[in-house]
């Protein structure tokens, strides 16, 4: 590769955060000969230019953290009352649908 300065619209490889993929992007700003911004040739999104850096993957001890959080708060909450009796009420009898259909076609 040739040491020559960047220019507009010259190709580069970059990480584009909208497809979460290192593709080539296109130089879209260039602030004091160094690229600035880039536009990704696959969705044409325009982001910082992030020099290929593929972002670190969320570790296991973020999600352990909520968790421990959610725990927490869970059990910082009032305990519910008992469960609440079923309705008094006495379920409707079930329909025989057939049946209907031969009363109405008798009609």
């Amino acid at each position: 590769m040739t040491d020559r300065p960047l220019r507009l619209g010259e190709v580069i490889d970059d990480y584009c955060p909208k497809c979460r993929l290192l593709l080539n992007h296109d130089v879209a700003a260039i602030m004091n000969g160094t690229v600035a911004k880039v536009t990704c040739r696959t969705c044409y999104d325009t982001h910082d230019y992030r020099h290929g850096q593929v972002p670190p993957r969320k570790t296991k001890a973020k999600v352990d953290e909520k968790q421990k959080l959610v725990a927490e708060v869970l059990s910082s909450m009032p305990r519910p009352s008992a469960v609440p009796p079923p309705p008094s009420a006495s379920p409707r009898p079930k329909r025989d649908l057939w049946a209907e259909v031969e009363r109405l076609r008798k009609r």
